[in-house]
């Protein structure tokens, strides 16, 4: 694959460090990443029980590739397990430059039942950017009322509301319409078996509520959306719902294809609606 090869609005079936790898330096706003999490996890042509070396040494090479692409203001989210959070992160700030802005724990209910320890029911989401001091961060798009204003009508209050909390709580019994302005903590269902936006062919669907805010808050409007392990495609699918410009990468043959079906649909639904209005 080349520079010249490669087109935005596209999602590409390869190995993300080729993929990257032939990006322009500085051309991506927002990265979002959630790689396998070497834990034995059974994907059809990716196998993710390497040892330690190898599975560390893998991610510093498409981590770095990460860091190349990003423009100088541009943020990075990795999504990872307990297993190698502490040494990615110590990786991608000490050894290739990035800052870390916050470490978010997504915590949700209903998590992945453990026989002999305690149910795994979090995930780790680390917020980097390449330079600490320029960066986006639309703030004004994420802002909640506070219970100051809220609940006690304190004059002390910021009229503007607050930021959320860098914990996340995702409930799958919590409703859709509880995820309104009037909350400050994240309640978003992980993606169960049982959930209308399940896809049901990939077992580590990302939530579309969590790229929502991500995408919203750490990406320009029309600025440039990259998901280097594509998955089920909800990193694109959100970035294109938001009207910004994607890009992914998938080394599945089958799970890009399904991505493309779900593009595809959505572009469809989008049109049905559209012409339903007129």
């Amino acid at each position: 694959m080349t520079l010249s090869e490669i087109k935005w609005n596209t999602i590409y079936n390869c190995d993300c460090i080729e993929g990257m790898g032939a990006l322009a330096a500085d051309s991506v706003d927002l990265i979002f990443a959630d790689p396998p999490f070497n834990i034995g996890y059974k994907y059809d042509v990716y196998h993710d029980k390497l040892n330690d070396d190898d599975y560390w040494e893998w991610s510093k090479r498409w981590m770095s590739e990460a860091y190349r692409i990003l423009k100088p203001d541009g943020t990075f989210w990795l999504a990872i397990g307990d297993e190698y959070a502490a040494e990615l992160k110590i990786t991608a700030t000490r050894e290739l430059g990035f800052t870390c802005r916050s470490w978010v724990i997504w915590y949700y209910t209903f998590g992945v039942n453990c026989k002999q320890n305690f149910t795994r029911s979090h995930t780790h989401l680390f917020y980097f950017v390449k330079n600490a001091n320029q960066f986006t961060f639309n703030d004004k798009a994420i802002r909640i009322p506070s219970a100051r204003q809220l609940v006690y009508n304190d004059k002390r209050a910021n009229p503007r509301g607050r930021l959320p909390d860098n914990t996340w709580i995702l409930r799958p019994q919590v409703l859709e319409h509880e995820l309104g302005s009037d909350k400050d903590t994240w309640f978003v269902s992980r993606v169960c078996g049982t959930f209308k936006e399940r896809e049901g062919w990939h077992g580590c669907q990302m939530p579309e509520s969590i790229l929502e805010r991500i995408i919203t808050v750490s990406s320009p409007p029309n600025g440039i959306v990259l998901d280097p392990f594509l998955g089920s495609g909800t990193t694109v699918v959100v970035a294109k719902k938001l009207g910004r410009t994607f890009l992914g990468f998938e080394l599945s043959k089958e799970y890009w294809e399904q991505c493309q079906t779900r593009l595809n649909l959505f572009d469809k639904n989008v049109h049905k609606t559209a012409k339903n209005k007129k």
